[in-house]
């Protein structure tokens, strides 16, 4: 699959997936505390989609068996909604994928269940800011490598590691398109950026070292060495300024 530049005509429908995305994470984070289970923040999400005649992107993509993703402290990313309670100083990260007449959002946030320790806000508070930082870099006719620099940089000279085994992904009809988005990399690598591109960037950051692994489910990516980790995502449009973000209210 080849990189796909997108209409404005696409663009706007996009921009109608995202703010779908901004406001099922705005509901499930209004419910994030302590003694909730994670299925019920699935939950949410349900009745959120059904109200703006929406679709779960990830519910049965590749056999995944929920409709968001909700990762805690450990858990990286692909964690499965379920009976886990969440606890006083725990963090969590919630990733939202949205199908809307036929296009896709993606958006992922990590937030601090009561009380949390200074380690993680700063990891969290870092982890956002490495998001806008790549942002920031995707402008026309630079390259996606500056994108990727800038995400690495910022999470390093905070003396955190990126995750290396995922990435983030070009979005738009299809929740993964071309190209992949690594979280490291060389500034002047990679493709040139072109207006009309739509990106979905999201570091994925860990307290110890990048390396990770995979649970028993086959789903939870977790940190290899049990250090938390935080993901924040966005979705995308580069333009001929600065980046559109589309999965925003």
């Amino acid at each position: 699959m080849g990189i796909v530049i997108k209409s404005p005509e696409e663009i706007a429908i996009m921009r109608e997936a995202g703010r779908i995305v901004a406001k099922v994470l705005q509901a499930i984070a209004g419910e994030v505390k302590p003694g909730v289970k994670t299925r019920d923040l699935d939950a949410i999400c349900v009745q959120e989609l059904a109200r703006h005649g929406a679709q779960s992107s990830f519910k049965n993509y590749h056999g995944y068996p929920a409709h968001i993703c909700t990762s805690v402290n450990d858990e990286v990313v692909h964690g499965i909604p379920g009976d886990r309670v969440l606890r006083e100083g725990d963090i969590v990260s919630i990733d939202v994928g949205v199908k809307f007449k036929g296009y896709q959002g993606d958006a992922a946030v990590t937030l601090g269940v009561g009380r949390i320790s200074p380690e993680a806000k700063k990891l969290i508070e870092v982890t956002e800011g490495a998001l806008h930082a790549g942002i920031a870099a995707a402008r026309q006719d630079a390259r996606l490598g500056e994108v990727s620099a800038a995400v690495q940089s910022y999470v390093e000279a905070n003396g955190f590691s990126v995750v290396r085994e995922y990435t983030g992904h070009g979005i738009g009809r299809e929740m993964h398109e071309d190209p992949q988005i690594p979280n490291f990399g060389e500034r002047g690598d990679g493709p040139i950026l072109r207006r009309g591109m739509t990106l979905a960037i999201e570091p994925m950051v860990n307290a110890g070292g990048w390396r990770t692994k995979v649970r028993d489910d086959q789903w939870t990516v977790v940190t290899a060495d049990g250090s938390l980790s935080a993901h924040f995502e966005h979705t995308i449009a580069v333009t001929n300024g600065s980046a559109e973000i589309l999965t925003v209210l």
